[in-house]
């Protein structure tokens, strides 16, 4: 199985979807260079509240970028270029953000996210981000659930326009 990129699904939800978290999503043409890309192309980029991708970008790594200004005040975010870990407490929770992202998009979500991550080459302890997210990510969930972002109960996003 060849790993989800933006060309397999509706990108259209994709930008909705950032959208709602006061996020813009650019396209960028095939063959060229992705702005703000950290680990290179075809990884999503990310400069101020954008995240660049072409269609050859795998889509779990663009939910990954998107999490991390998600997961950002409007002022920091400002302040992004390519790079947005704070910390390892944020890259914790920025992994369980983009499963529950990949939720929400149609075509696509969390066990198909899950299923990239570990292609990609995530490492998680337990051996899979799919049991990372499941077993081991309570101080994540905590940390996502401080902000307002998912309700660490129910493991579920809160509606971004609450």
């Amino acid at each position: 199985m060849s790993v989800l990129t933006l060309a397999d699904i509706d990108h259209g939800h994709v930008a909705a979807l950032l959208g709602a978290y006061g996020l813009q999503l650019v396209h960028v043409d095939d063959g060229e260079p992705i702005p703000g890309s950290y680990w290179g192309e075809p990884e999503a980029g990310l400069v101020g509240a954008t995240v660049f991708a072409r269609a050859d970008t795998p889509v779990h790594s663009l939910l990954h970028e998107a999490a991390h200004l998600i997961v950002l005040p409007p002022e920091k975010r400002a302040l992004v270029h390519t790079d947005a870990t704070d910390s390892i407490a944020e890259e914790d929770a920025v992994c369980v953000l983009q499963s529950l992202l990949g939720d929400a998009i149609p075509g696509v979500g969390a066990a198909r996210v899950f299923a990239d991550m570990d292609a990609w080459g995530y490492t998680f302890r337990l051996g899979s981000a799919r049991a990372y997210v499941e077993q081991d990510a309570t101080e994540a969930w905590d940390w996502l659930a401080r902000r307002g972002l998912v309700d660490a109960e129910s493991k579920s996003l809160v509606d971004p326009a609450i």
